[in-house]
């Protein structure tokens, strides 16, 4: 079982950055797919970026251009960079790991756009 732990969330006003960290149990490297996810209120969950073990990284329209997922393979972390941002990133975000046929998620952590 892959645990997954977010942190780096808060208040940021729009145009501002904020970089999100998820701290994994196992091995990133070995892990086939790490991802981000978010979920507004009222709204679905949605996929924000997906960086697989191999291949490209896939990163949502809405997000293009303005987020970033990275790897620290030594610290077992995977991190989304977020520049320029808009009130309608608010939300949820959420980490995510695909390993083995099954799909583990983090607690969560809160960003909220607002000036």
């Amino acid at each position: 079982q892959v645990q997954l732990v977010e942190s780096g969330g808060g208040l940021v006003q729009p145009g501002g950055s904020l970089n999100l960290s998820c701290a994994a149990s196992e091995n990133i490297f070995s892990i086939n797919v790490m991802g981000w996810y978010r979920q507004a209120p009222g709204k679905q969950r949605e996929l924000v970026a997906r960086r697989p073990r191999y291949g490209s990284r896939i990163y949502a329209d809405s997000v293009r251009d303005r987020f970033i997922v990275s790897v620290d393979n030594a610290k077992n972390t995977v991190y989304l960079h977020m520049n320029n941002l808009k009130p309608e990133d608010t939300a949820v975000y959420y980490c995510n790991a695909e390993q083995r046929g099954y799909n583990y998620w983090g607690q969560g952590t809160q960003v909220t756009v607002s000036s």
